[in-house]
């Protein structure tokens, strides 16, 4: 495929400032919702007219799949905050569906992955490129949280650091066991389906300005990634908003488990910048280590063990994560998310894909779809 001749990237410079946030440890979030048929509780590509009805383009955006609605929170200080905000967001697009069902899933239990595809010219040169990795990856849907840290230099390390803690989230949030009527045997099958497309997982530790710069110039002028915006790692630098993006978790249906997720982003973010303050060379682990954890997070959840980085050598999910949030509590005082820490601890006690599955066993999948709208809603 034949791309134009790319602009000049950034310099090093122009991309120090883009981070170099006057306020720090802002926090926002974005969640990406299914809209379901209110009778068979399939994707129904609905989303677009939503969205044109809701008329407001700060607070909802089209996704990839005309089936999804994204809400986004305003700029917050706190994880309470950003649920909030999201809770009004969720009220206004109920208010507005007209019967339509919204609902937080990593990925549909029973759609077919040659579902519909946006019609936007953006979308239709995606599937042009990527072909069924596009249909498989719209299957997907997320919660991506947005941390801005004070000091280009400082949000680097920071960044670097936080991919460590991808898979410890991609196994708290797992909630998607099912693809297309049959169950996965996977804790969730969201990461399955974002690497049918390119440049998802785990992306490096740049440790340089320099290093960043090269790496987008490389994209542009090579014609092989001329937006930014394509590198879909788990965690990366947003260049267009200067903040740090965790892309990791799956949506969540509950507002208690959104903030949970908020929250322990943020109180990383905030324990990191600490730590890189008083001098501490932050770990920038090898991406090895960690796609074997996010791999693990994915097929066993909080069931299965992970690769503890702390002392190189496996452990239970849950001893893991639970150390974490011990390791997090002190940040967490400071920037408000001690609720949000108090619900991620309430998120290791559930195995919530067996939840699915047995729902799914005993009343159907369309039945696990209503569920998981019914508590979508409860706002």
């Amino acid at each position: 495929m034949e791309h134009p001749v790319p602009d000049t990237p950034p310099s090093g410079q122009a991309l120090r400032a883009a981070f170099d946030h006057p306020v720090d440890l802002t926090v926002a979030a974005e969640e990406e919702l299914l809209v379901l048929d209110p009778s068979t509780f399939d994707l129904t590509a609905a989303a677009p007219g939503l969205f044109l009805s809701l008329d407001d383009t700060e607070r909802y955006r089209q996704e990839i799949s005309p089936a999804q609605l994204e809400i986004v929170s305003g700029i917050c200080t706190t994880s309470a905050e950003v649920r909030r905000d999201l809770a009004e967001g969720r009220c206004q697009a109920i208010a507005a569906a007209g019967g339509l069902r919204l609902a937080g899933v990593g990925a549909h239990p029973f759609a077919l992955p040659w579902s519909e595809i946006g019609s936007a010219p953006r979308y239709t040169a995606l599937l042009a490129e990527h072909q069924l990795g596009v249909r498989l990856g719209a299957l997907a849907a997320g919660l991506h949280v947005h941390v801005a840290v004070r000091g280009a230099d400082r949000a680097l390390a920071v960044h670097d650091a936080l991919r460590t803690l991808m898979p410890a989230l991609v196994a708290l949030s797992a909630n998607a066991p099912h693809i297309a009527g049959i169950d996965s045997g996977l804790a969730t099958v969201r990461c399955t389906l974002a690497d049918a497309l390119p440049r998802h997982g785990t992306g490096p530790a740049f440790g340089s300005w320099d290093a960043f710069e090269q790496a987008l110039r490389w994209g542009r002028e090579s014609g092989a990634v001329p937006d930014p915006s394509r590198f879909w790692w788990d965690c990366r630098l947003n260049t267009r908003t200067g903040t740090i993006e965790v892309r990791a978790p799956d949506a969540q249906a509950s507002l208690d488990d959104v903030e949970a997720l908020v929250a322990i982003v943020h109180a990383a973010v905030a324990d990191l910048c600490a730590r890189h303050d008083a001098g501490e060379a932050l770990p920038a682990h090898d991406v090895m280590v960690i796609e074997e954890n996010r791999w693990r997070a994915a097929r066993y959840g909080l069931e299965g063990e992970m690769v503890d980085t702390e002392v190189g050598h496996l452990r239970p999910a849950r001893e893991v994560i639970a150390a974490l949030l011990d390791r997090l509590q002190g940040a967490a005082e400071l920037c408000g998310s001690v609720e949000g820490i108090r619900r991620a601890r309430a998120m290791l006690d559930r195995d919530v894909p067996r939840q699915h599955r047995e729902v799914a066993e005993r009343q159907g999948l369309p039945a696990l779809c209503r569920l998981l709208a019914e508590r979508t809603e409860a706002v």
